[in-house]
């Protein structure tokens, strides 16, 4: 039976997500995870000022890909506040923490195979990195094997994207139903493998408001940079990038929460359609 997800199952998801996603419950507890992984990115970045080509490349996505890990247990729990809103219950933060511990730790794992994977791509780019400063010959070699590291940085970004459907499909999954390992990769494949446009419709509506946040917030970013920023030295940029981060974590908190109320709609739908098979 194919699944059918009308407009207004679309719409009321889409609503339902919008409005809760600016619960005080939710920016307290959001806010600060997206300091965090704020304050991560901005150490690597400021490292990276002063390093090679090669550092700095793995400072650009390291921090990302650490940074999922963080956003996962923050899923996990922006989920259940979620459904506990749905169905206007409450629920302590006391309680919500200690009962997720075990979901957090479980999905932790997750986070793990791309960054093994990234720092395997980042190896071999180190390659083409040393082929290029042979002497003599390697002005040759970089610009023949350059579509190699085209390829790895491409790749890079891909694990980007997959990190970023990870946190759409897996939290909801681990935080609404028992967390089993291999059951909770086999219910999301399965969804996803019946279901596949279904949950990439879903998905990309769910990262639309996130992709025009961080569009708009790192245009701001780079104008002041341009225009105002005078600093020089690694420590003073990094003190800069710091400060402009707080405001932006500010503002995109209310994306990153609604990403999650989706995500948790959204497999509501899937779940729900899929059981009626």
């Amino acid at each position: 039976m194919m699944i059918r997800m009308t407009w207004s199952d679309l719409e009321k998801a889409f609503n339902r997500a919008i409005l809760l996603s600016l619960s005080k419950k939710k920016i307290l507890l959001a806010f600060p995870i997206l300091v965090l992984c704020g304050i991560l990115i901005v150490f690597c970045r400021a490292v990276a000022f002063e390093t090679s080509d090669w550092i700095a490349m793995s400072l650009v996505f390291l921090p990302i890909l650490l940074s999922s890990g963080i956003l996962m247990a923050l899923g996990v729990l922006l989920v259940r506040i979620h459904v506990h809103e749905v169905k206007h219950l409450t629920l302590s933060f006391r309680r919500l923490i200690a009962g997720s511990l075990d979901l957090i730790v479980g999905t932790s794992y997750l986070s793990v195979p791309p960054i093994l994977v990234y720092l395997f791509l980042w190896i071999l780019l180190g390659l083409f990195f040393l082929l290029k400063e042979i002497p003599h010959i390697g002005d040759f070699f970089g610009v023949v094997f350059s579509f190699a590291p085209f390829l790895l940085i491409f790749g890079s970004l891909l694990l980007c994207i997959f990190n970023l459907g990870l946190l759409f499909f897996v939290a909801p999954a681990a935080a609404l139903q028992p967390l089993k390992r291999v059951s909770l990769a086999k219910r999301v494949l399965e969804v996803l493998r019946l279901h596949l446009f279904t949950g990439l419709v879903l998905f990309f509506v769910a990262i639309i408001p996130i992709c025009f946040l961080v569009g708009v917030l790192i245009l701001a970013a780079l104008l002041t940079n341009v225009s105002f920023l005078i600093a020089e030295r690694s420590l003073s940029i990094g003190l800069e990038w710091f400060f402009i981060m707080l405001p932006f974590c500010a503002l995109l908190t209310p994306a990153v929460i609604f990403f999650f109320n989706f995500a948790a709609e959204s497999y509501q739908i899937l779940h729900s359609k899929t059981t009626q098979r």
